[in-house]
């Protein structure tokens, strides 16, 4: 968990787009209003500002400066603050993403694919406030921009929320929530395609960790798998990119108030649900099988060395014929065989997968999310690990 706090004075926030704006052409922004009275516009002329403090239990780096700079690629990412007054900005950068500003736990505001520049909330109340920022679409293509909350002069900062419970989700696409709010397989014909249908804010992850109010970090990447990504597609594997900030693989990632109690994992999908092609290395499927379940237990024990408390919980569907889930159970049962007691393998066969490309929808997701949350709920003591 990473708190900043800012006490500089701006006296002019000029839109100000983060330090790449010209090198990437700037989509046009479409707002979309929520079922309260505030309202949200780009501004270029603010009042005297001075930035806010927040905290974000992302993997972000941080670079500070007249206006700082989080840049974040891991999907999931968000940024708590507090205040009090009337208005609220922020500072969107360079980036191709659909943002969800909830206030006061309130529907979200949502700008999708937002210019970079300088954005206003007005309409509040003269009162305390509360504000999330959340980063709901899939980042892998290229690092998210933000330049964090400010407020005018004459109002109050107030300390950022930060929750003592964590939870960690770790996977591909299906813990990305990848397509998951459309009504339809095929997602090309629709507005903005696959990267607007999906919403990580509606993932499994994260609706589990609403339900704990727990803090949370999803660190997943669509199409990658543990040995073999998929249909045997280039790019690095989750257990490759895992350690990293960014995916760039340049700075490890290292927080030393990150310590989970709960990691949540869902790995497979990509290694099992395409036929080998003749140019990869493995020959037959059971030479899969033996790289994809030691490799899976290496990443898992990787985890518990760096978490020794938390509780992995892994998870997997019944897709390509029961393989996925035969081999996510296979890992886990040597798992405990070597003596691991903290982790449990959690199957799921009822799921409808009809957001795009058969994925699964936010139907889908709060069934997982229901059995997860069952499980932990039987399992209390999870919460005693730190």
């Amino acid at each position: 968990m990473v708190t900043i706090s800012l006490q500089r004075t701006i006296a002019a926030l000029l839109a100000t787009s983060l330090s790449a704006s010209a090198q990437t052409p700037s989509p046009q922004t479409t707002y979309i209003p929520p079922t309260t009275s505030s309202q949200i516009e780009k501004v270029t002329q603010p009042p005297a500002l001075k930035l806010l403090a927040l905290s974000t239990p992302s993997r972000v780096s941080i670079s500070s400066g007249a206006t700082p700079d989080y840049v974040t690629q891991w999907p999931g990412a968000y940024f708590n603050t507090a205040f009090q007054g009337t208005t609220l900005y922020f500072t969107v950068g360079v980036s191709r993403e659909v943002l969800h500003l909830a206030i006061d736990n309130q529907p979200p505001l949502i700008l999708a694919t937002p210019q970079p520049g300088l954005y206003r909330v007005s309409g509040l109340s003269n009162s305390r406030h509360s504000a999330t920022l959340y980063i709901a679409t899939e980042s892998a293509s290229m690092p998210q921009h933000f330049g964090g909350f400010s407020i005018p002069v004459d109002e109050r900062e107030l300390p950022p929320a930060r929750h003592s419970r964590q939870m960690e989700f770790i996977g591909d696409s299906f813990t990305v929530g990848y397509g998951n709010t459309s009504p339809q397989h095929d997602c090309n014909a629709l507005p903005g395609g696959v990267y607007a249908a999906t919403d990580d804010t509606q993932a499994s992850g994260p609706l589990t960790a609403a339900h704990f109010h727990a803090d949370y970090q999803v660190n997943a990447i669509s199409g990658r798998g543990v040995v073999r990504n998929y249909h045997g597609n280039p790019g690095d594997l989750v257990p490759v990119a895992y350690p990293y900030l960014l995916l760039d693989k340049q700075q490890p990632y290292s927080d030393p108030n990150w310590h989970p109690q709960v990691i949540v994992v869902s790995l497979g999908t990509n290694d099992f649900t395409t036929g080998l092609k003749p140019d990869e290395k493995w020959k037959t499927r059971e030479d899969l099988h033996a790289d994809f379940e030691q490799t899976y237990m290496q990443f898992l024990q990787s985890l518990r060395a760096k978490n020794p408390n938390a509780y992995l919980i892994v998870w997997a569907t019944n897709l390509a014929r029961g393989e996925i889930a035969t081999e996510g159970q296979h890992v886990v049962d040597k798992m405990k065989s070597s003596g691991e007691q903290k982790i449990t393998f959690i199957s799921f066969d009822q799921l409808t997968f009809t957001g795009c490309d058969s994925h699964p929808s936010v139907a889908d997701d709060k069934t997982i999310s229901s059995k997860m949350v069952e499980f932990i709920e039987a399992h209390p003591t999870i919460w005693q690990a730190r």
